[in-house]
């Protein structure tokens, strides 16, 4: 049984959160932004998020997991010359970077400690981009209901980049310096200057086409 629904909730991503729940009574908030993890149903009422990513879900996380390591090794590559034995290191450690970071971010999202993820359910594209109908009920005043519509697939990502970010800023300088010896100072560390470029870049291009690059 439900109460508290005499209120219109405008917009087609604004909701109202559940408060509590007395009984079989559940008691809602005021119609607005569903917190984090939550998604609206039909009746306009914020719900968690407790379904397991599709197959097509894991694909996409898989492709954007996968683009800082390619660039990495493209970097690495092209920096390292004929130095093979120092580009091999720099690739395996790559490698490992991304792949700590991606555990990570599994372990650090819901449910926390397990690798594996909940989610909402992909229903369109306007689904990625919920800031853009933030609905004005009187013309006058915007009603703000921007929440992530698609969790985690939109946020998930950064995270998995501010991840990698960190490990490379970590592990990387101190491989370099080590076994690449026969660089010239201003060629050691040109693939992590390179990173630096690149993942701001692709931080973009997940904030602005994640859901052009999904469907």
């Amino acid at each position: 049984m439900a109460v508290d629904m005499h209120k219109t909730c405008y917009g087609e991503y604004c909701g109202k959160p559940v408060l509590a729940l007395n009984g079989t009574t559940e008691i809602y908030g005021d119609c607005g932004i569903c917190p984090r993890g939550q998604t609206i149903d039909h009746s306009k009422i914020c719900r968690q998020c407790l379904e397991s990513p599709e197959l097509y879900d894991w694909l996409f996380l898989g492709f954007m997991a996968m683009l800082p390591l390619i660039l990495h090794w493209f970097f690495i590559e092209w920096y390292s010359g004929k130095k093979s034995s120092s580009a091999l290191f720099q690739h395996i450690t790559a490698l490992f970077e991304c792949t700590v970071a991606s555990l990570a971010t599994l372990l650090v999202s819901e449910p926390i400690g397990y690798l594996q993820l909940n989610s909402c359910r992909v229903q369109k594209l306007s689904d990625w981009y919920t800031m853009l109908y933030n609905p004005s009920p009187d013309y006058v005043k915007t009603l703000h209901c921007t929440h992530e519509a698609v969790y985690p697939l939109y946020t998930i990502v950064f995270i998995y980049y501010a991840f990698s970010l960190v490990l490379m800023m970590i592990l990387r300088p101190l491989l370099i310096k080590k076994i690449a010896c026969g660089l010239g100072k201003s060629d050691r560390f040109k693939s992590i200057y390179a990173a630096l470029y690149f993942f701001p870049i692709l931080t973009v291009i997940q904030a602005v086409g994640g859901g052009l690059l999904f469907l």
